[in-house]
């Protein structure tokens, strides 16, 4: 291979794995703490604030126009140019080269296409760096602090429950546990935590890792399933009182977290939440806020079975659902003293249905109606999923501060730098000018490794930042061996090339036997590895390949370039060596 064939293959490596290293330096260097935050909550969030916001601007944006018509656009506003333009073109007009605002807001065709737009533009940035975020090297539990949680399932309750079915117990046990898996990735993924990681662990056991600041007694109620879907009532007279306030108050009603800014604004005894339809794509599509009660009427947990039906009369669809001994005495009570008033049913802090008590409901069996079959087969599944089926209990859980993980994450970049500075001051001292092109496959190699870790999303831990302390040491070992076999040949008189292309050639062979063996033991350790094994594991694979390249292709040009470039005939390599 020719210098200019590696040239091109730097460089092509070099571009590709700065591509994939965009999203990571996007994210953590040009992203700031407030996006960021913004683009970790969940798409409903986004979504609420994304719509707040557009309102917000756009009657900020009326009200300048209507207290000066002169207003032009302003500099901060230069977004709105690009769609005006387009605007001027499907009308058959030619857009002023001096833009007002209110020629802007005009070329819309309404008030609402307007808003929809401003609330595009923001919706495209936070998803934006939500996508960054995505393709970007994620920190471990160790390194960015929260909490890590093993569950154990009660699979013999689940068994006592089926009855005694010997053939299918494996079966059985096998859908249990995958259900449990799910149904908590559910339940855990609305919190918008950063990279939640959810997996089975031996037979009975989930792995839960919740990378950021969670509440512990809030993720034990998740995990075993308290307060996830409940009964409660609504206040009519607050929620129109609500209503009211928050048309009047769009921008600042809630915060970027969907959480209500002033509290006086309901009773203290309320909350409060969205009230949710299904859409045919069987998204939640809001359809505005109820005010309820903090009090819980009737928990999920009570509920038996649920089904769609029938109303005799009618025909219209409902959906029926039964409830337990307890259950039933509760409900009967609770709604024999609220007959008039309406009921939510609340799942994961969504009102789901909304219904008027028309009379004291006994016995445990109840009927909801008042809406679509579409809808009535969702809130069936709502009702039948309210309770996890597999019993759960919390076997461990350790929480990690973040100042832990910031001081780990100093120290760690402080022994990279460490390691990296000592290692470079030795190659330039014992092999002068040599040990520059050494130090330069230093650098590479670590830009490579961080490229790679970014392209795959994977995470960075603590036994990831080991794994790349120690491949410095095994990259520099590479350029030893290489060093070491020019010397060799320096020292049996031949000139500069010929004892660079007999020592790169001698060293081949002894750098790949040594790398490849690594590498085996680093794709074993990482397939039959886990947790700190495995990021051990997957950072060593990724230095051995990227070393190879670095010693091999990196240094070599770096060689050439000085030989049949700059001229030279001696090697700068060592004490006595010329």
């Amino acid at each position: 291979m020719n210098k200019k064939s590696r040239l091109v293959i730097i460089l092509a490596v070099l571009a590709v794995c700065f591509a994939f290293l965009w999203p990571t330096i996007s994210w953590y260097a040009r992203t700031p703490k407030e996006d960021q935050a913004l683009a970790l909550s969940t798409l409903e969030n986004i979504k609420d604030y994304s719509s707040v916001k557009a309102a917000s601007d756009v009657k900020a944006m009326v009200a300048a126009v209507k207290a000066d018509p002169e207003t032009l656009v302003s500099e901060d506003q230069k977004w709105l140019v690009e769609q005006v333009k387009k605007n001027y073109k499907l009308d058959g007009k030619k857009c002023p080269e001096t833009l007002k605002l209110g020629d802007a807001l005009n070329s819309f065709s309404s008030k609402t296409e307007l808003t929809n737009f401003v609330e595009g533009v923001y919706r495209k940035r936070i998803l934006k760096n939500k996508d960054y975020y995505k393709n970007s090297v994620k920190l471990g539990l160790d390194l960015s602090g929260g909490m890590n949680v093993i569950v154990k399932a009660d699979l013999d309750a689940v068994m006592a429950n089926q009855g005694d079915t010997p053939f299918v117990a494996e079966t059985l046990k096998a859908e249990a546990m995958a259900q449990a898996v799910e149904t908590l990735t559910s339940r855990i993924d609305r919190f918008g935590l950063s990279s939640p990681t959810i997996r089975q662990q031996g037979e009975d056991r989930i792995y839960i890792e919740l990378p950021g600041s969670a509440e512990a007694d809030q993720i034990n109620s998740i995990i075993q399933g308290r307060g996830i879907l409940n009964f409660r009532l609504v206040d009519n007279e607050a929620t129109n009182s609500f209503t009211t306030y928050y048309y009047n108050h769009m921008d600042s009603t809630f915060d970027s977290k969907g959480r209500l800014i002033d509290a006086s604004v309901i009773p203290e005894d309320c909350e409060v939440m969205g009230y949710y339809t299904t859409d045919a794509y069987g998204l939640d599509q809001r359809e505005g806020y109820l005010v309820v009660k903090k009090e819980i009427a009737l928990d999920g947990k009570h509920i038996k079975s649920a089904e769609v039906g029938s109303e005799d009369l009618t025909g219209k669809p409902q959906v029926n659902f039964t409830l337990d001994s307890e259950g039933a005495e509760i409900f009967g009570k609770f709604t024999g003293a609220h007959v008039g008033e309406n009921l939510c049913i609340i799942s994961d802090d969504k009102v789901k249905s909304n219904a008027r008590i028309q009379t004291a409901i006994t016995g445990g069996q109840v009927a909801i109606t008042g809406f679509g079959i579409q809808e009535a087969q969702n809130l069936r599944k709502v009702l039948q999923t309210a309770w996890l089926d597999v019993p759960l209990s919390v076997e461990s859980q350790q929480v990690i501060g973040a100042s832990l993980g910031e001081t780990a994450i100093r120290q760690g970049l402080l022994a990279i730098a460490v390691g990296l500075i000592a290692i470079m001051i030795f190659m330039l001292i014992w092999y002068h000018g040599a040990g520059v092109n050494a130090c330069v496959a230093q650098v590479l190699n670590l830009y490579i490794m961080f490229s790679i870790l970014s392209a795959f999303n994977l995470t960075i831990t603590l036994p990831t930042i080991a794994g790349m302390i120690l491949t410095i040491g095994m990259a520099v070992d590479a350029n030893v061996i290489i060093f070491e076999r020019i010397k060799e040949e320096r020292r049996l008189g031949k000139d500069r090339p010929s004892s660079m292309n007999t020592g790169f050639n001698n060293a081949f062979w002894a750098i790949m036997d040594s790398n490849i063996t690594t590498f085996i033991a680093a794709i074993f350790m990482s397939q039959l590895g886990s947790g700190a094994v495995q990021g051990f594991a997957v950072s060593l694979a990724i230095g051995v390949v990227s070393t190879v390249f670095t010693a091999l292709v990196v240094s070599r040009l770096m060689f050439d370039f000085q030989t049949e470039v700059v001229g030279k005939k001696n090697i700068s390599i060592g004490w006595g060596i010329k």
